[in-house]
């Protein structure tokens, strides 16, 4: 019996497409793993898209949005990685909404870094980082890289940065070993 997962997994190498991984099915069971704002931050301080607490806002307001923008952004990766049309007009109304600056962060014992600074009137602007990302893996993105795990009951996306752009699995330590044991109990059972 598999562990139950209590984490979205952050395996994607790119942060649009880990959020489109925080709906997976494992073993035939799908799971959404932002069921709360208090989930979508954590999320966006696991993945450094976000440090600071989230501002106050109605409750489920963050939720909602963030939802509406993964949603938005799945459509749109699985209509490029398609090679058809996409309607981006949910994907600008949250990137209209980025109120932001960069600020260099330059602690004591640690490399200097950028920070990304945005003022949070609305669960939109706080989500920016993620917007923006997303907006431009969907523009720079080489989406022959774009790929769902090969695992027919996997859902999970990644960009796969291997040397030889030969990934098949969102995780050998998941859906790759899962399929080598499968293999392996066939070619057991046929012997």
């Amino acid at each position: 019996m598999a562990t139950p997962v209590t984490e979205p997994f952050v395996i994607a190498d790119h942060p649009a497409l880990d959020m489109l991984n925080t709906i997976a099915t494992r073993d035939g069971v799908a799971t959404d793993f932002w069921q709360s704002d208090a989930d979508v931050h954590t999320w966006m301080k696991r993945t450094g898209l976000r440090e600071a607490p989230v501002p106050r806002f109605a409750k489920g307001a963050v939720l909602e949005a963030a939802k509406a923008l993964r949603e938005a952004v799945r459509v749109l990766v699985e209509q490029r990685k398609a090679g058809v049309y996409g309607d981006p007009t949910t994907l600008n109304r949250f990137l209209c909404e980025a109120a932001s600056h960069s600020q260099l962060v330059w602690e004591h014992s640690a490399e200097p870094r950028l920070l990304r600074i945005a003022e949070r009137q609305s669960p939109e602007q706080w989500l920016a980082p993620l917007s923006e990302r997303a907006a431009d893996l969907l523009c720079h993105g080489d989406f022959t890289l774009v790929r769902q795990c090969e695992h027919s009951d996997c859902t999970l996306w990644f960009y796969d940065r291997t040397k030889s752009h030969r990934r098949r699995w969102c995780a050998m330590a998941l859906c790759g070993n899962r399929h080598k044991v499968a293999e392996h109990r066939k070619r057991q059972y046929q012997k």
